[in-house]
């Protein structure tokens, strides 16, 4: 596994601490990986900043044919990229080569598409005929990134595709607990672009992480985190330079069911909206709301399906979940749950953590009152908590009282019903009879404390982009 750092077009050793990857199925060390020290970064950040110069100026036909070309390789490599995704972050290695990898490809292709796309405003004299004012839609410069490790390359296509359709270059630095799939994707990278384009540089947030995004020559931050990470995110962006900034920072979305819904749907599609990749994903099903009159009828439909789940070391057969990402998580997640039990809550399926290797948590349905920790705050694991509501708008005032703002569902037969919550949620996101579908050509984003700034679709690309007003008088 490559565990070398990619800096100006060549991996080189990092000469920083060390920081220890494990496989979270068994619990066992997968490789150390050297973090960059302080030269490191500002190799990366300088190497970012003299490569914009050209690549800045690059046509939206040669970006688009190399976004393209990277697509193409992703697809081709993608038994060697599911694997070590597979081993790092404890995924089932067939979800990862049949549906993220495949969206890894499909994000290079739509930006390599949007590229070649970019909407502006005809030229015309606003202010008089011998006037001519033209929009420009111009790169920023240098973009620091930080990709969490919930979903290692999907997130890192998510922050370098659109980027560098817009024509800015990125210093990229994986989360320290899942940095080989990036790495190892970094390879194919290099293949097709110029030397200090995309640059990944490794470490804690704390160290490289601070000095990254602090670096003067640096024009905007991207991250995926949490909300103590975008706070911190927001300092640094008024420093002394003022940075763009783009955050994802979490979730915990509602889903509302409503009297008449229905409820094999809403069971069938929480199956894999709750419990993929363990829970930990920001968007997960993790709170449902159910009008009293069905509740009981939804529990036991959902203990039914919660009992079925198949979770286990994600390269067997069959298994539809792996474990957490580390000790560390397993032990918030196991915490969560029993503070949950001790003020009220009743477990009505799972709620342990499995004796033996590996970070494991078992499915866990937990009934408990609106005010509950494991309620209010974000879990990051395989966890479903049901909350009776009395009427639709009770559900919908517990919904919009959270300091999340990601993403939600409503269920009802009744697409008044169902319109009128959707409308009235301030949610980035909002599904209706189905949850976590997302579409490449649509924006993904946040409001409140989860964050701002859209992923996906050309509203992305054009975040990557300063609008700029030219006027030519004749």
């Amino acid at each position: 596994m490559e565990t070398r750092l990619l800096i100006d077009g060549a991996y080189v050793a990092g000469q920083g601490l060390s920081e220890t990857a494990f496989e979270p199925a068994s619990g066992k060390v997968l490789a150390e990986v050297a973090s960059a020290d302080a030269g490191q970064v500002e190799q990366a950040v300088v190497a970012a900043h003299r490569a914009f110069g050209d690549w800045r100026k690059t046509t939206p036909k040669l970006r688009s044919r190399l976004l393209w070309a990277i697509a193409d390789a992703v697809e081709s490599n993608a038994d060697l990229l599911a694997d070590v995704e597979s081993r790092n972050a404890g995924k089932p290695v067939r979800f990862v080569k049949a549906a993220e990898l495949a969206n890894v490809a499909d994000v290079f292709r739509y930006f390599a598409t949007a590229a070649r796309n970019v909407p502006g405003v005809a030229a015309n004299g606003y202010r008089a005929d011998n006037m001519v004012s033209m929009l420009r839609r111009d790169p920023i410069g240098v973009v620091a990134s930080i990709a969490p490790w919930n979903y290692p390359l999907l997130m890192a296509a998510w922050k370098i595709a659109p980027a560098l359709a817009a024509g800015n270059t990125v210093v990229i630095k994986p989360s320290e607990n899942t940095p080989l799939s990036l790495l190892t994707l970094g390879g194919l990278l290099n293949d097709f672009l110029p030397n200090g384009v995309v640059n990944i540089i490794c470490g804690n947030g704390l160290d490289v992480g601070q000095k990254l995004i602090t670096h003067p020559l640096v024009r905007m931050i991207s991250v995926t985190g949490d909300v103590r990470t975008g706070r911190a995110v927001l300092k640094a962006a008024a420093g002394e330079t003022i940075k763009r900034t783009h955050l994802e920072l979490g979730g915990k979305a509602p889903v509302i069911v409503l009297k008449d819904a229905d409820l094999d749907a809403v069971v069938e599609t929480l199956r894999e909206a709750s419990f993929y990749n363990a829970g930990q994903d920001c968007t997960a099903a993790c709170r449902i709301f159910a009008d009293r009159s069905i509740v009981s009828d939804l529990n036991a439909r959902m203990q039914s399906m919660v009992n079925s789940l198949v979770y286990g070391a994600p390269e067997r057969d069959g298994v539809e979940f792996g474990p957490l990402i580390s000790k560390a998580q397993q032990e918030r997640v196991a915490g969560f749950v029993s503070r949950a039990q001790s003020d009220g809550g009743e477990i009505l399926s799972g709620g342990k953590t499995p004796e033996g290797a590996g970070f494991f948590h078992e499915p866990t349905l937990i009934q408990a009152g609106i005010s509950s920790e494991i309620v209010q705050k974000e879990v990051f694991g395989p966890v479903v908590t049901v909350t009776p509501f009395e009427s639709p708008e009770e559900a919908l005032g517990w919904a919009n009282a959270s300091e999340y703002g990601l993403a939600s569902s409503v269920w009802s037969r009744d697409a008044t019903s169902a319109m009128s919550i959707a409308n009235a949620l301030e949610y980035g996101v909002t599904w209706v009879n189905t949850h976590g579908v997302f579409a490449t050509e649509m924006p993904h984003g946040g409001m409140k404390n989860s964050g701002y700034g859209s992923d996906l679709s050309m509203q992305s690309l054009l975040e990557y982009t300063q609008a700029r007003h030219v006027m030519i008088a004749s």
